[in-house]
């Protein structure tokens, strides 16, 4: 006789399909109120879901946040070694400023969410832990990237080799990204994180900006 299907695939599936509709409908609101003044009946509205729904998936909304924030960095520093693995054992340091530019701006929705993460971050330790293992993750996929292009590609002396370089490049991203924050410009935050990070990596990264962000008029 054969074995009764199951239901289990199903139901896996379906938790699985409530609670990325919940961390995305989460993402929505707590970009639009921030997340100190978001409760878990406006992302249960938000999502179209219940409370049982939301329990059967968080403990807590600090546990939703917390997943929605490791799903998001988890993704960036996958792309950021996907962008920088393009090269070989060369590193095309402007090709690879420009694939790495385009994947770290990403959205200011996402800047928003990630600066409450710190800021709540640095009011308690063991998120603060969370946060800091995440940025490694991040400074690790570049050392790692950077290290490997060693021979191949030099880096400025300065920087103390591959992990100097990527503790400055997250830094270059951190302090473009809040002048994103403030100004919502963002083909200059791009423009002006091209450069830095090439001038970075290289011993020069080409003509200088105008107070405006732009190259000079005859520039490359």
């Amino acid at each position: 006789m054969a074995a009764k299907p199951t239901t289990t695939g199903r139901v896996t599936r379906r938790r699985a399909r409530t609670r990325a509709e919940l961390l995305d409908a989460a993402f929505g609101v707590f970009a639009a109120k921030g997340f100190g003044r978001v409760s878990i009946e406006e992302v249960c509205d938000a999502a179209g879901y219940s409370r049982g729904a939301f329990y059967s998936n968080f403990d807590s909304l600090d546990e939703l946040f917390f997943a929605l924030y490791r799903e998001r960095a988890d993704l960036i520093a996958d792309q950021v070694s996907g962008a920088l693995a393009l090269d070989g054992p060369d590193l095309d340091v402007p090709a690879a400023v420009d694939r790495v530019t385009e994947v770290l701006l990403l959205d200011r929705d996402w800047l928003l969410v990630k600066t409450d993460f710190l800021v709540h971050a640095a009011r308690d330790p063991a998120v603060a832990r969370t946060l800091l293992e995440h940025r490694a993750r991040l400074r690790h996929a570049i050392a790692d990237r950077l290290a490997r292009a060693r021979g191949h590609t030099a880096l400025p002396a300065v920087l103390g080799g591959a992990e100097g370089a990527a503790h400055a490049v997250v830094a270059a991203y951190d302090g473009v990204t809040t002048q994103l924050l403030l100004d919502r410009d963002v083909e200059h935050a791009r423009a002006w994180l091209g450069r830095l990070l090439t001038a970075l990596l290289t011993e020069g990264g080409g003509p200088p900006l105008t107070e405006d962000g732009a190259a000079p008029l005859g520039s490359p």
